[in-house]
């Protein structure tokens, strides 16, 4: 599967594993020599001050086209080292017109090994970086400090697309001897916030920050979300937890900030919402390996929800692959608004038909910015919840509820209601339990929005009731539960193009009519 290794340790084991989980090739491993604490001079010839020294190896090879997922290169760290750093590069052929070219992702395994869903992760910056270090008490954006123990490492390379003539690569590692810092313990946001009680609070739970492959910190993040007017965020970096404990000082009585990771496996991306500070969550399988119930269970064991992201969004491996089965909600809307939102919330509603007809779940839907970077818009689109105060338990029971609507901008405010004649009242996510024939009459408020939007309602049949939304932003319309076995609402920008809808600015979850069957 892989050229020969060129490396200046000793040869070691490489085997083709399939354990469950996506393929993965074990290299020739690398051996430093053993030297102590108090000093020496490494293979590289220098002294770093304080008696301390390194030893550099370079480890070269090349990956065929096919390669497995997950390509590990075995490191036996010795005792006495300090900090562990790491270099790569690799080729960039020219490919023909439409044939993906080379992109090779890194990470790191301790000597705790590379189990699915074991305890070694130590840090994944996909292919944001070229260059990472890890030590006791720091490490790069991405990677979790803590102590370079004796054994086994393993340097991850994660080909995600190779070329024709394969993927060349070169990996660097550096090992500083010398006595170890004090770990720093981790400050993890608090799980709740002042907030006002019962109440709509607005959320983004999908931000990327220099924690992956976003370009904003933590910092920015935090003042744009507030400027934004949002309530709470979730720190979402792309396969690892690093960012959760880079938060200390952003939080405060107006802002939660909950922790969690976008998994971003091959066959798809699922946003952990709201998982317990520290949690690590698993990314390496595909579909076919049946994994993915496993680490589902993980997330919710962990407190947090489970929700695919972008599920029809066209970059390669982002399609979701894995069914619905195990989800808590879905992202259907992601970031300015685009034919595969549009895609994602007809695959909605047609599940949302099933669920009426005893057919599966009640599947909530939720939207976020996906932001990165600049001028990515935090808040665009953003989940308002109904939740009974600003905390982490309130704000993920009420998504799971399906109380919640989406909207583009703090600005634009949403009330949805269904009543019947005897004052039988339901709200967005909640059930009006009345008899098939019982006139209902439903009712959009909308707040804020921008001139020229429609309103639309929409149902198990369809939009059956559209208009343009009058300066006083309320339409009502009438019907019955045997017409409409749930109601849900649009407000869209003017249409651009014949016979298609315009882009969204706002929708709710629906409310279900009649009695549970």
């Amino acid at each position: 599967m892989c050229d020969d290794d060129r490396t200046s340790g000793p040869p070691g084991r490489r085997a083709l594993l399939v354990t469950g989980a996506a393929a993965a090739l074990t290299l020739n491993g690398v051996s430093f020599a053993a030297a102590d604490a108090g000093g020496g001079t490494g293979r590289d010839g220098g002294r770093t001050g304080e008696d301390r020294h390194t030893e550099t190896r370079k480890v070269a090879g090349r990956l065929p086209l096919g390669a497995p997922d997950y390509v590990y290169l075995p490191v036996e760290i010795p005792h006495g080292v300090r900090e562990i750093a790491v270099s790569y590069t690799y080729d960039r052929p020219a490919t023909p017109p439409g044939t993906a070219g080379n992109a090779c992702d890194i990470g790191i395994f301790d000597e705790r090994g590379t189990e699915l869903g074991g305890r070694g992760f130590r840090g994944w910056s996909g292919g944001a970086r070229t260059e990472f270090f890890l030590r006791a008490d720091d490490a790069t954006p991405g990677y979790l400090p803590g102590p370079v123990n004796a054994g086994t490492w393993h340097i991850a390379l994660g080909p995600y697309t190779v070329a024709p003539q394969g993927l060349a690569y070169e990996v660097t590692i550096t090992l500083h001897y010398g006595p170890g810092a004090e770990p720093r313990p981790p400050a993890y946001p608090p799980h709740r916030a002042k907030g006002r009680g019962r109440a709509w609070y607005r959320g983004d739970n999908h931000l990327h920050s220099v924690y992956s492959d976003g370009k904003r910190t933590p910092a920015r993040i935090a003042a744009l979300a507030r400027a934004a007017g949002l309530d709470f965020i979730t720190t979402t970096e792309h396969n690892t937890t690093a960012s959760h404990r880079a938060w200390e000082g952003l939080w405060g009585d107006d802002l939660l900030i909950l922790t969690g990771e976008e998994v971003t496996t091959r066959n798809g991306h699922v946003v952990a919402m709201g998982t317990d500070p520290g949690v690590f969550i698993d990314w390496r399988y595909r579909a076919r390996d049946d994994a993915f119930p496993r680490f589902a269970h993980r997330i919710r064991r962990a407190g947090g929800l489970v929700v695919p992201a972008h599920p029809h969004a066209t970059c390669i491996g982002c399609n979701w692959k894995f069914g619905y089965e195990e989800a808590d909600a879905v992202e259907v809307w992601n970031g300015p608004f685009t034919l595969d939102d549009e895609v994602a919330i007809a695959e909605w509603d047609n599940a949302l038909a099933a669920h009426t007809h005893g057919r599966g779940p009640f599947l909530p839907a939720v939207g976020h910015s996906d932001a990165h970077r600049d001028p990515d818009v935090i808040g665009l689109p953003q989940t308002v919840v109904l939740a009974d105060d600003l905390s982490r338990e309130a704000i993920l029971t009420g998504i799971r509820a399906g109380r919640a609507y989406l909207a583009e901008a703090s600005s634009l405010t949403l009330t949805f209601t269904a009543t019947g004649p005897k004052g039988e009242h339901a709200t967005i996510g909640d059930r009006l339990p009345v008899r098939d024939s019982t006139p209902v009459t439903v009712r959009l408020d909308a707040t804020g929005a921008p001139a020229g939007c429609t309103a639309r309602i929409l149902t198990d049949q369809g939009q059956l009731f559209t208009a343009p939304l009058p300066a006083s932003g309320t339409v009502t319309w009438h019907t019955t539960p045997a017409n409409a076995t749930y109601v849900r609402a649009e407000v869209r920008h003017p249409a651009t193009t014949p016979g298609v809808p315009g882009p969204m600015a706002a929708m709710t979850n629906p409310i279900f009519l009649g009695r549970p069957t």
